[in-house]
């Protein structure tokens, strides 16, 4: 009961924490400025706010969750392969799962940015395309679990294939320093970027959302474990 109090309480308060986080994000927080704004003599009058930029507070937020998430799907892989232990097979597998909603997120709120900001939907940029391969590689991930009926050849394959998958999200990650031309924005950065009502707005953001990936995680689990438990009983009635 305790942990069942616990995880609803990541949850609410996840919830708050990002809700807060993108109220001051769109009320509290200065907007970016683009493109000056000049008179007919060419006289600059001001800057024009991009206000597609308040994007950011849900985008990056989202895309550090799977990145963070999808590193347990390596971490339990790592311990299946070590233990051969059924419980790390399922906890990389919902931890893949999570993976796969916040990548979704990640990409949906991205194309929505770049429609904004370049004009395009997609751009095959350094770092949109490393996340795009590692979009696929999730899909791939339970692409192999299905096509594999034998229990413990699929926790195995499933736990390979979830560690080397696994190498693309630092890739994805440190991109935009490794290669300087990319065009998508660099947000974590030494010497920061972000004044102090951006910063706070963003890592409120990000704390909630953590804690919300957090507790669909332990949901999922517990599913998962409910569903084991039943398994067995209805395997030792029919026995």
């Amino acid at each position: 009961m305790n942990r069942n109090i616990l995880v609803l309480s990541m949850l609410v308060l996840g919830g708050v924490l990002t809700t807060v986080g993108f109220i001051m994000a769109f009320f509290f927080t200065p907007p970016v400025l683009g493109p000056a704004v000049t008179n007919e003599a060419g006289r600059i009058l001001g800057y024009q706010p991009l206000f597609s930029q308040k994007i950011f507070y849900f985008h990056v937020p989202v895309a550090l969750s799977s990145f963070l998430v999808f590193f347990f799907t390596a971490f339990y892989g790592v311990r299946f392969l070590m233990t051969k232990e059924k419980q790390y097979d399922t906890r990389a597998k919902v931890a893949t799962e999570v993976t796969l909603m916040f990548v979704i997120l990640t990409m949906a709120t991205g194309v929505l940015w770049t429609r904004f900001e370049w004009g395009r939907w997609w751009v095959w940029e350094p770092r949109l395309t490393t996340y795009f391969i590692m979009t696929l590689l999730v899909i791939a991930y339970f692409v192999l679990r299905n096509s594999i009926e034998d229990e413990e050849r699929r926790a195995t394959y499933a736990a390979v294939f979830g560690i080397i998958a696994f190498i693309d999200a630092p890739i994805s990650f440190a991109i935009t320093r490794i290669i300087p031309s990319s065009v998508h924005p660099v947000v974590l950065r030494s010497g920061g970027g972000l004044t102090g009502s951006q910063l706070a707005a963003f890592l409120i953001g990000l704390f909630g959302m953590l804690m919300i990936a957090y507790a669909i995680f332990n949901t999922r689990m517990r599913e998962e474990l409910v569903h084991d438990r039943l398994e067995a009983v209805k395997a030792a009635l029919e026995g």
